[in-house]
Protein backbone atom coordinates (compact mmCIF):
# COMPACT_ATOMS: atom_id res chain seq x y z
CA UNK A 1 0.00 0.00 0.00
CA UNK A 2 2.72 2.47 -0.91
CA UNK A 3 1.11 6.04 -1.66
CA UNK A 4 -1.72 5.50 0.65
CA UNK A 5 -3.58 8.93 1.46
CA UNK A 6 -5.93 9.33 3.90
CA UNK A 7 -7.46 12.48 3.11
CA UNK A 8 -9.73 13.35 6.23
CA UNK A 9 -6.75 12.06 8.61
CA UNK A 10 -4.40 14.49 7.00
CA UNK A 11 -6.45 17.11 7.20
CA UNK A 12 -7.15 16.05 11.27
CA UNK A 13 -3.53 16.11 11.77
CA UNK A 14 -2.66 19.56 10.33
CA UNK A 15 -5.70 20.52 12.31
CA UNK A 16 -3.81 19.29 15.19
CA UNK A 17 -0.57 20.50 14.48
CA UNK A 18 -2.41 24.54 14.02
CA UNK A 19 -4.11 24.35 17.50
CA UNK A 20 -1.13 23.43 19.04
CA UNK A 21 0.68 25.89 17.46
CA UNK A 22 -1.72 28.43 18.28
CA UNK A 23 -2.43 27.93 22.26
CA UNK A 24 2.03 28.12 21.97
CA UNK A 25 1.63 31.65 20.46
CA UNK A 26 4.08 30.31 17.52
CA UNK A 27 4.11 31.32 13.80
CA UNK A 28 4.33 28.79 11.50
CA UNK A 29 7.67 30.21 10.90
CA UNK A 30 8.58 29.81 14.76
CA UNK A 31 7.70 26.36 14.22
CA UNK A 32 9.55 25.36 11.53
CA UNK A 33 12.29 27.35 12.71
CA UNK A 34 12.24 24.83 16.20
CA UNK A 35 11.57 21.93 14.38
CA UNK A 36 13.80 22.20 11.58
CA UNK A 37 11.75 21.75 8.56
CA UNK A 38 10.33 24.04 6.13
CA UNK A 39 7.95 27.19 6.74
CA UNK A 40 6.10 25.91 3.59
CA UNK A 41 6.09 22.09 5.11
CA UNK A 42 5.01 23.66 8.13
CA UNK A 43 1.87 24.89 5.99
CA UNK A 44 1.46 21.84 3.91
CA UNK A 45 0.76 19.80 6.67
CA UNK A 46 -1.46 22.19 8.25
CA UNK A 47 -3.44 22.58 5.28
CA UNK A 48 -3.65 18.72 4.65
CA UNK A 49 -1.56 18.77 1.94
CA UNK A 50 1.12 16.07 2.44
CA UNK A 51 1.37 13.03 4.42
CA UNK A 52 3.65 13.82 7.05
CA UNK A 53 6.39 11.11 8.07
CA UNK A 54 6.91 9.68 11.46
CA UNK A 55 10.02 11.65 11.76
CA UNK A 56 8.14 14.75 10.74
CA UNK A 57 5.25 14.24 13.44
CA UNK A 58 8.14 13.71 15.88
CA UNK A 59 10.14 16.76 15.32
CA UNK A 60 6.79 18.53 15.24
CA UNK A 61 5.90 16.66 18.62
CA UNK A 62 9.51 17.61 20.02
CA UNK A 63 9.06 21.77 19.04
CA UNK A 64 5.62 21.58 20.42
CA UNK A 65 6.62 20.39 23.89
CA UNK A 66 4.34 17.17 23.23
CA UNK A 67 4.46 13.89 23.04
CA UNK A 68 3.64 11.85 19.46
CA UNK A 69 0.55 10.59 20.93
CA UNK A 70 -0.51 13.59 22.47
CA UNK A 71 0.13 15.05 19.32
CA UNK A 72 -1.55 12.27 17.19
CA UNK A 73 -4.57 12.99 19.50
CA UNK A 74 -7.34 13.33 17.01
CA UNK A 75 -10.54 12.47 16.38
CA UNK A 76 -11.10 9.46 14.99
CA UNK A 77 -10.91 9.95 11.15
CA UNK A 78 -14.48 8.44 8.73
CA UNK A 79 -14.26 5.24 8.16
CA UNK A 80 -12.65 4.20 4.95
CA UNK A 81 -14.15 2.46 2.08
CA UNK A 82 -12.84 -0.77 1.42
CA UNK A 83 -13.38 -2.91 -1.87
CA UNK A 84 -14.17 -6.53 -1.30
CA UNK A 85 -12.41 -8.90 -3.39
Amino acid sequence: MIGVRDYPFMNAFGNRVRELRIERKLSQEQLGHLAQISLSQVARIEHGKINATICTAKVLAEALDVTVSELMAIEKSPARISAKF
